[in-house]
């Protein structure tokens, strides 16, 4: 019989991208306070540097961070590199694969190539590249985890979103398709898959316009940060022998993607 104990997060390495803001900095104070040691990437580095001390206030056992652009293989090369030393050939637990986000809301007849790239780059290949990069560091057979982040634009398409949905589809499809590709090895794999949360997506989806971010969220009662941070450590901290293969995790006030009900 397996033991139901649930997985110990404390003193076990935590890697986490796009770890600068919202959903990837939240998850750094979570794990932090479990105990873990972090290692932090993602482009804006003072950012990274305020979750690294914020994580170590929350009990991280040490929290080291480092620029990193999942868009450019580069650059994961060379933070995974920087990853090698800080592990001391010691194996890392969960990979976190945060890095993405949307650009723009134009339909497909008025699309940009460069929002267009920059989607499939972070969600698409930046997840690719990362699981690629980290695969030989993680544990086997000891509870290790790779949990991605979706979107429940990976599961229903909108008008404005094609791009974006396709990405965070794929997403969806990679995931399922590194669970069978990995079976066998004990590490487990998952996608958690929000809706509505307020956070910095809206506005940089919006390029930088603040009203039009803060109408997304106007009337309702969104997701938080901090519920996606929550939801990750639960699903690291299973027993070794359950795997959490997928999350669809909305506000109440969403009961699916263009259906929310709005206070007044």
């Amino acid at each position: 019989m397996k033991s139901a104990s649930r997985f110990t997060l404390n003193g076990k390495w935590v890697l986490i991208t796009g770890a600068s803001s919202g959903f990837g900095a939240a998850a750094a104070r979570a794990f932090g306070a479990e105990g873990a040691k972090l290692l932090l990437g993602a482009r804006r580095v003072e950012l990274l540097k305020k979750t690294a001390a914020i994580a170590l206030k929350h009990g991280a056992k040490s929290a080291h961070f480092h620029q990193l652009n999942v868009a450019r293989t580069e650059s994961v090369e060379t933070f995974v590199d920087w990853v090698k030393v800080q592990l001391k050939n010691q194996p890392l637990h969960v990979l976190i694969n945060n890095a993405g986000g949307a650009h723009g809301v134009d339909t497909v007849a008025d699309g940009k190539d460069a929002d267009w790239e920059a989607m499939i780059q972070s969600n698409v290949l930046g997840l690719l590249r990362m699981t690629r990069e980290t695969l030989p560091l993680i544990a086997h057979d000891d509870g290790a985890s790779i949990i991605n982040i979706g979107s429940v634009a990976g599961r229903t398409a909108y008008a404005g979103g094609a791009v974006y949905c396709a990405a965070k589809s794929g997403e969806l499809s990679i995931t399922r398709a590194l669970r069978l590709e990995l079976l066998g090895t004990g590490i487990r794999v998952g996608t958690v898959d929000p809706g509505l949360a307020e956070t910095e997506f809206s506005l940089v989806r919006f390029k930088g316009d603040r009203q039009k971010a803060e109408d997304v969220y106007a009337g309702m009662n969104p997701l938080v940060a901090k519920d996606i941070a929550e939801t990750l450590v639960w699903v690291a901290n299973r027993p070794p022998h359950v795997n959490i293969d997928e999350i669809v995790i909305k506000p109440v006030d969403q009961a699916d993607v263009g259906k929310v009900f709005r206070r007044k």
